[in-house]
């Protein structure tokens, strides 16, 4: 027996050994990829030394002798930190995803190489000025410097995937531009479902169904904001048609809003932004500071993009949002032969198509060849969007398809030191249109939108796809940017856009008509409104604000419903009690969200359909603002459910729904109503591409972060959005938080999702998350005094 137990001594500590062995070595092997910090690291490209200063949140601020050193170690630090998320958005933009991951991804690729955003890259590219390329060079030449001197110590996973990055260029850098300008261009979905709804049910009943911007609702840019008097003598063009069908589904918001020292307790202006985008694992957003030669700046960047796009340098501060402009259309195309074409038809004459060969290479597959056909007006896109397979060609008209200037825009943001540099950088900000606030440490304030939207020919408003035969339909080109909306320290004392219209409709020029519904904006506007001294932490509170407007304008409608049951009674008495602020902590809220979501289903399911209603559903943006108005008519035809023998009211599916509700609740979170708060129904967790959706348990949990629950919906300031399907989990919504304070740049703030890191393990990889979740910031440091006393390491990048 002790010979026996000897030998259990012996296997178990061979075990113990082998386990701190095994435990060792994966330590090693997974922190093998981190970043250096400290210290010094020679770098062959370099011309001189560059310091990089990371401070305690891990946000590096690069000192450089010049600027093309600089630029070079932007490169270098966003491969440190985010290599792999560079390597995947480079894949997402040429298409190339499927060539790393097998064939799951082949139907991203097809879309994404017929649209052609590397196509358009390339055009970009030969279209760049002298100083922007060096620019972008400089940056590539940084990011390859890191991929060749750790080609035996890449982020994990490269090496789980079997991976090797090639080297960077500046197409690279482009084509992540044209992945935002798809991300935030939607008129395509918007195009379709009118189309769609107009077809099934008549122009009337797809007004009602996707109205016009709602009556009262703020404007951007109003009247009194400063009028509209540099127009007066233009020659501009008008609304093309009385057909507006208004605002439809946007996915990527965005909130921003700046306020005059007149109304700061500071006396100086205080700028905010948060914008409002997918979040993944790690965040879309990268915290830099660049200081050399021309630069000093800091703020946020994109990993596979250099300089700050959006933040402060020591003169200015800029914030943006999506300006929802109308720069796509469909056009029905007339080809010679619809199952193998090789003409189209424009104006009474055949001309050849453009056809684009491509070849999607395939992991563990055989290549699949790709034709894309491409007309005067833009890739036929047929066969990648759904349900269109067997209809009319489509083609794309698209302004991100042309070559833009947009990384000149860029650069001239970061380097414009008052309101007229400002303005003449952003007029290169071809694409995508969007919303800027600014201010500058003269006191002023200001908003400019830039970007090309088309000026359309009469009777064209392009809500709905036209003949691309014809000619009738064609672009007369752009607004002029001179005649795109602006302010200059206006009346009001501030400025304040959240994808709502942004102009009346006195304003000459059309320039859409896909607003974002307006509750956003009203919030941010009231509370601005009430307040003539506005502090930091009241930026803070309007950041975190939860308050839902369209709850306030359906709640009496579900108060009076008429309740069948206990868990009824007390599903409405919660409704209530319930203060209308979407906090994870309020059952009432979770009663309110799904009674909606049942109230749209009841009301619209007999009219449209199943399919039809799961389309219509995406857009929330026009069927809340559309519910709202219809539930003043309480006999409207809109409630009668056209499958029953009996005409139902408003009130009858108000309470048809509540019951709905409540059974839903019930069998999902429970019989105890006090159980069923919003943050078990609406929750978030940051998930990593791809392995975070691999369907690997092992891979998901460690790549992954946590489920959190999350405040907010889909029209809260504090933006959490999530699809009417049956689940309520969050998808897109805030992305990063930033507050500028002109009075001292110091005392700024900043966070965005997830932390700096890419790299697992790493600590800076999920520490933002808290502050995050907790509308909280952490000190955007921007003196040199500042950043070194909150240093956690200095590297220094050396010429060999």
């Amino acid at each position: 027996m002790k010979l026996v137990g000897r030998v259990l001594l012996s296997l178990g500590v061979l075990l113990l050994v082998a386990a701190v062995v095994l435990a060792a070595l994966g330590v090693w092997f997974v922190r093998r990829p981190w970043p250096q910090v400290d210290g010094s690291l020679s770098v062959a490209g370099l011309t001189a030394p560059v310091e990089v200063i990371r401070d305690q949140w891990g946000v590096p601020h690069i000192y450089a002798e010049n600027e093309a050193d600089l630029l070079f170690a932007n490169g270098y630090v966003h491969a440190q930190d985010r290599l792999w998320q560079m390597e995947f958005n480079r894949r997402v933009a040429s298409g190339t995803l499927s060539a790393a991951l097998g064939e799951a991804t082949l139907g991203t690729d097809r879309f994404l190489r017929t649209l052609g955003l590397r196509r358009a890259a390339e055009k970009d590219w030969a279209l760049v000025d002298d100083e922007t390329r060096v620019i972008l060079e400089a940056y590539a030449r940084g990011v390859n410097a890191y991929i060749e001197t750790h080609r035996d110590r890449l982020p994990l996973e490269f090496t789980i995937l079997g991976v090797e990055p090639a080297p960077w260029t500046p197409v690279d850098s482009l084509a992540w531009g044209k992945v935002m300008a798809y991300y935030l261009s939607n008129n395509l979905d918007f195009e379709l479902l009118r189309a769609r709804l107009i077809a099934e049910l008549g122009e009337d009943a797809a007004q009602q169904l996707v109205p016009s911007y709602p009556e009262g609702g703020p404007f951007i840019v109003p009247p009194e904001a400063g009028g509209y008097a540099w127009l007066r003598g233009k020659d501009v063009q008008p609304a093309a048609s009385d057909l507006d069908l208004g605002q439809g589904r946007l996915d990527w918001g965005s909130n921003n809003w700046v306020v005059h020292g007149s109304r700061t307790g500071s006396g100086m202006p205080l700028l905010a932004n948060d914008m409002h985008l997918g979040l993944d694992m790690p965040s879309i957003w990268y915290e830099i500071g660049l200081h050399g030669g021309r630069f000093d700046s800091i703020g946020y960047s994109f990993p596979a993009v250099p300089m700050v796009i959006v933040g402060h340098n020591a003169r200015i501060a800029w914030a943006v949002t999506n300006l929802p402009a109308d720069v796509q259309d469909l056009y029905i195309e007339r080809l010679d032969d619809p199952n193998d074409p090789t003409r189209y038809e424009f104006q009474g004459e055949w001309h050849d198509l453009e056809v684009v060969q491509e070849v999607l290479e395939v992991k563990d597959g055989e290549p699949v060849p790709l034709e894309v056909h491409i007309t005067r007006h833009g890739p036929i896109i047929n066969d990648i969007v759904d349900g269109l397979e067997d209809g009319e060609p489509l083609a794309l008209r698209w302004t991100a398809l042309d070559g833009t200037r947009l990384f000149h825009a860029v650069s001239g943001l970061n380097l414009a030191t008052d309101w007229n540099e400002f303005r003449e950088a952003l007029r290169s900000w071809d694409v995508p249109s969007q919303n800027f606030v600014f201010a500058d440490v003269e006191g002023n304030i200001g908003y400019q939108s830039p970007g090309l939207i088309p000026i359309r020919a009469a009777g064209h408003d392009g809500t709905v796809p036209v003949p691309g035969w014809t000619g009738e339909y064609e672009w007369q080109g752009y607004i002029p940017f001179d005649e795109l909306p602006r302010a200059f320290n206006p009346p009001t004392g501030f400025l304040v856009s959240a994808n709502n219209k942004v102009v009346s409709d006195e304003f000459p020029h059309f320039l859409g008509a896909d607003w974002s519904a307006p509750y956003r904006a009203q919030r941010i506007t009231d509370l601005l409104a009430a307040d003539d001294d506005v502090t930091l932490e009241d930026m803070r509170e309007i950041h975190g604000q939860t308050y839902s407007l369209p709850a306030e304008a359906l709640r009496p409608y579900l108060l009076n419903a008429q309740a069948s049951g206990a868990a009824e009674t007390s599903a409405l008495d919660l409704v209530r009690d319930w203060d209308l602020y979407l906090e994870a902590d309020r059952p009432g809220a979770s009663v309110f969200e799904v009674w909606y979501w049942f109230l749209v289903q009841n009301t619209f399911r007999d009219e449209l359909g199943d399919d039809l209603l799961e389309q219509y559903l995406d857009f929330s943006s026009s069927h809340v603002p559309a519910l709202i108005e219809l539930m003043a008519e309480a006999e409207s035809p809109w409630f009668d459910d056209v499958r029953t023998a009996a005409v139902e009211s408003r009130d009858d599916i108000v309470s048809q729904s509540l019951a709905d509700a409540a059974g839903w609740l019930r069998d999902n979170y429970g019989q105890d109503p006090e159980e069923w708060q919003w943050g078990r129904l609406h929750t978030k967790t940051f998930v990593h591409n791809p392995l975070g959706q691999s369907g690997i348990g092992v891979l998901e949990a460690l790549f992954n972060s946590d489920t959190i629950p999350a405040n907010g919906d889909n029209f809260t300031v504090n933006a959490a959005s999530f699809g009417y399907g049956g689940s309520f989990a969050m998808g897109g919504g805030v992305s990063q938080r930033y507050v500028a304070d002109l009075s001292d740049w110091d005392n700024s703030r900043s966070v965005h999702t997830t932390g700096q890191s890419g790299q697992l393990f790493h600590k800076h990889r999920e520490d933002f998350i808290p502050l995050w979740q907790d509308v909280e910031y952490h000190p955007m440091l921007f003196s040199r005094e500042a950043v070194q006393a909150e240093a956690e390491g200095t590297l220094l990048l050396t010429p060999p």
